[in-house]
Parts: C-alpha cells; structure tokens; sequence
C-alpha cells in the first residue's frame, strides 16, 4: 500500500509516533512504513523497542534507512525536545504526529497514592502536551499539511468506575485535543490538524489479565486501519468499535453520560442502583 489520500501521509513524508514498541503505536508504525513514509519511533529504552525497529526494518519501503528508534520519556519535555531535534535531524520534520504513549496502571481512590497519580498523568495527559509542544510549532512554520493524532480512551468520555486517574488522563486529553483542533484550523493556511482517536476494547499489552486476545476485542493493527479510515474522511472523533461493542452502543453510553448533567441526576448514574433499569431500557431504544 503506497498510495493514499491523505496529503500528510504522502510517500516519502516523516512519522513520529510515541508508545511505539507495541500495541496500537506500533500497528500504525508498521501501516505507514508500509505505505512509504519515514517512520520514527519512540518509546521508552528497552528489548520491545529495539524488537519493534527490527521488524519495522522488514516492511518499510525505504528499508532500514527511513526507520529510526529513539528512547524517549514523554513525561519529560526536554526528552521530548531531543526526539523532536533527533527526527529533524534524520529526516526533517515530520508531517505526521502521534501522542500515544500512555499507562494504564491503576493509582487508586481520589484520596490515595498521590505520588501514583502524579506518575499516571505525567504519562498519559503531559505526555500529549510535552509531544504537541515540541512539533505543533515546527509543523506550523513549515507550512505543509500536517496532522497531530492523540490517543484518549472511550473511558475518558464516559469515566467508567474502577479506575479513576485513568478517566481524569484521558478526559484531559479529550478536553485539550478539542482546544488544540479548533486552534490549529484559526492559524493562517489550516495546513495543520488535531484528532482524537478513541480506541474501542483493543487488545495490547495494557489488556488486564488476558495472555491472548478476547473474542470481544480488535487487534491494534484494525484500530490502526480504522484510524487510516477515518482521516482520511477529515474524522476528528475516531471513535472505534469493537467485537463486542458497536458504534450505536457507544453512541447512547455517551449520550446517557452527558444526560447526568442535563436531567441532573447523580454522578455516574448508570452504575447507580436506582437507575439500573431506566439505563438498560435507555439502551435499547
């Protein structure tokens, strides 16, 4: 696959993506290599990254000269400072940004462990800001078409219980990537985009408790077509379905969520006992 009709994924164009060793990072590396472009990637040091380049070295068009693995800790911004300088430096600045790396660790109630929150958001929401701070400005000079994709999570919209600092980072990456859109379309030329992508139940090394894929769960490699899918009809919620979950389902999950605030009812009332019911019956209409 070489031909495509998004001008930012154009043959010969730079990918940097984030938390890709493995998962969904990873199956999106490996689709754009496969379609011609440069690809960095990064992630933090270690055997899966150094695993990832060498495979990524078999499908890259250009072979192993337009694939590069940088180490990187999105946490912090002057790491990400060098892998944005190291991209420039190997092949230019990239018209392809993706902030995917993240944890999916849980810290505990709102009142525990705050050294864990500080560490789980540091990851999953200052990551996002550290990577849209070290390119959005060098994309933007460049004038050419360019696209920013940050990883949130379905569970960021509906903020599910069971992992809270988990919702709150990927509420914030929601949030901000709204404000980043809108902001990037008001600066001279619109050349520059942001997209959210929302994953469905994918299975990845954050998959808790499964040594193999659950029926109900895709594969990084269909989030990472259905996310090609979509920007390539100018998408910005890329909110993917799953083997268990389809998209109508989601739709009404959601529409319950923001219906707490609107009929005001108490927080998270789809998993309030006096509103099982009325929920259930919400969801077949």
């Amino acid at each position: 696959m070489t031909d495509t009709s998004i001008p930012a994924l154009a043959y010969g164009n730079v990918a940097v993506i984030t938390g890709a060793a493995s998962g969904i990072g990873y199956a999106v590396a490996r689709k754009l290599a496969g379609m011609g472009l440069r690809v960095v990637i990064a992630d933090r040091e270690g055997p899966a990254l150094q695993h990832a380049l060498k495979e990524l070295v078999d499908v890259a068009l250009g072979g192993p000269e337009d694939v590069i693995a940088v180490a990187c800790d999105v946490s912090d911004p002057e790491d990400v400072a060098r892998l944005a300088d190291q991209a420039h430096a190997q092949f230019g600045d990239p018209s392809f940004v993706m902030n995917n790396a993240g944890v999916g660790n849980n810290p505990g109630k709102p009142w525990e462990n705050p050294d864990g929150w500080h560490a789980l958001l540091s990851d999953n929401f200052w990551g996002v800001f550290n990577g849209v701070q070290a390119f959005a400005p060098r994309m933007l000079a460049g004038g050419k078409p360019g696209m920013i994709v940050n990883t949130g999570s379905k569970q960021g919209i509906t903020t599910p219980p069971g992992n809270l600092a988990y919702n709150v980072s990927k509420a914030a990456v929601k949030t901000y990537t709204e404000g980043l859109a809108h902001a990037l379309r008001n600066e001279a030329g619109g050349k520059l985009s942001a997209h959210l992508l929302i994953p469905g139940f994918t299975f990845t090394g954050m998959t808790e408790g499964a040594t193999e894929k659950p029926a109900g769960a895709w594969t990084p490699d269909q989030v990472a077509g259905f996310m090609l899918e979509s920007l390539a009809r100018g998408d910005f919620y890329i909110l993917c379905p799953d083997n268990e979950t389809d998209r109508a389902t989601d739709e009404r999950r959601m529409a319950w969520a923001i219906g707490d605030i609107i009929e005001n009812r108490p927080a998270l009332s789809r998993w309030h006992p006096d509103y099982k019911d009325a929920f259930a019956e919400f969801l077949k209409r």
